[in-house]
């Protein structure tokens, strides 16, 4: 290994990723940028990096973002819509999914049939499903809509939790949509959009 042109002969060598010139076997390498990109999902999209059926994915949708290799953070099934964050910090990333940390995710769920204010606070106080109890921290109807639609928010990461309560007490969710995530919501960035995080919101993901 060369640093600036010279051959490393020193052991615990101190060297600046972002200052110093580093080669390895011929080849100069390049620190990993850090990138965050908040993506609004559209629907029939697969939240992975690649799909073998050929589908498209949520990697194809930014490709234009960057040059770095960033991979979602958590997951939304592909009839789910909303907003996604991708990156390549693999610390932030681990943070936030952590049950510990309890990040909150809003979503606007459309239903099959009204949802009785009975069901709604079973679902606050918490319903049984196959891998345990599951339940919301808010829920309420949608301003200006019918009863058949409600806002959501819920901290849980458990795939398809949404989707699993709702089936759970007789209803079938015909729309979901993930209006915010920690700190981030999708305000002005239309479906099927990105946009790179600001350095205020990435400083912000890291204090929660």
């Amino acid at each position: 290994m060369k640093v600036n042109g010279k051959i490393v002969t020193e052991l615990g060598l101190k060297i600046d990723p972002l200052k110093d010139k580093i080669e390895y076997q011929g080849e100069v390498l390049k620190p990993k940028k850090l990138t965050y990109i908040l993506l609004n999902k559209p629907k029939n999209m697969i939240t992975t990096n690649s799909d073998p059926q050929g589908r498209k994915t949520v990697i194809d949708a930014v490709a234009s973002a960057t040059t770095e290799r960033v991979f979602p953070v958590g997951r939304l099934d592909r009839n789910t819509t909303g907003i996604l964050l991708l990156t390549n910090d693999g610390d932030l990333a681990k943070k936030l999914t952590h049950p510990s940390h309890r990040v909150r995710k809003i979503y606007h769920v459309s239903l099959d049939k009204p949802v009785a204010e009975e069901d709604m606070q079973k679902l606050m106080d918490g319903i049984t499903l196959e891998d345990g109890e599951a339940k919301v921290d808010k829920i309420d109807y949608v301003i200006g809509k019918t009863t058949n639609e409600v806002g959501v928010e819920i901290h849980s990461g458990k795939n398809r939790i949404v989707r699993r309560m709702f089936e759970a007490l007789g209803y079938q969710v015909e729309k979901l949509d993930r209006t915010a995530f920690g700190s981030l919501t999708k305000k002005n960035l239309p479906r099927g959009s990105w946009r790179i995080l600001t350095d205020n919101e990435v400083s912000f993901l890291k204090m929660m």
